[in-house]
């Protein structure tokens, strides 16, 4: 996986942002004050970045506000995914990597998803052992943005910005 400079990780975010929601100085906002997730623009296997607030979130110890997510199993109130952000940069490359045995193909273009159910994962031991952390539960009436889809060919850089927003329970 290739490394990137932070100036074009930036750009690309911008680009990324502006073409969803219209870029503005301050991107995270913009993406709160969205209430509408477009629920049916979500596909198994390919990666979304949003905004999200958790149902559980006083219990929870901690969450992600800005999940960057490939939906790995639907359920009819939301699906299950795995969240990059679970993971330091380093691991998200390694896990990239070992992900790519499961795309659809190596093309990289529109049609490219993972083809990955947690069962198999759970049963690969080369994701299991990493991929544990990234594994939550999401619900679409708790997305407060559209998703942003994230074409394949763009997937590494996505997963080498920092755009996770941790909450952390106070104590």
């Amino acid at each position: 996986m290739a490394k990137y400079s932070p100036d074009v990780l930036v750009k690309w975010f911008r680009d990324k942002i502006s073409q969803v929601v219209g870029f503005k100085k301050d991107v995270r906002k913009d993406l709160l004050s969205k209430t509408t997730a477009q629920r049916s623009s979500t596909i198994l296997g390919k990666m979304y970045f949003y905004s999200y607030d958790p149902k559980w979130k006083d219990s929870l110890p901690i969450y992600d506000r800005y999940p960057l997510v490939f939906p790995i199993e639907p359920y009819s109130d939301g699906f299950l995914g795995l969240n990059l952000h679970y993971l330091n940069l380093g691991e998200r490359q390694i896990f990239l990597a070992r992900l790519e045995q499961h795309m659809t193909d190596r093309r990289y273009d529109e049609n490219t998803r993972l083809r990955l159910s947690y069962r198999l994962m759970e049963q690969t031991k080369t994701l299991s052992s990493l991929g544990r952390p990234c594994v939550h539960r999401y619900l679409f009436n708790h997305v407060r943005s559209r998703f942003i889809e994230i074409p394949s060919s763009e997937w590494d850089k996505a997963a080498e910005l920092p755009t996770e927003l941790f909450v952390t329970k106070r104590k």
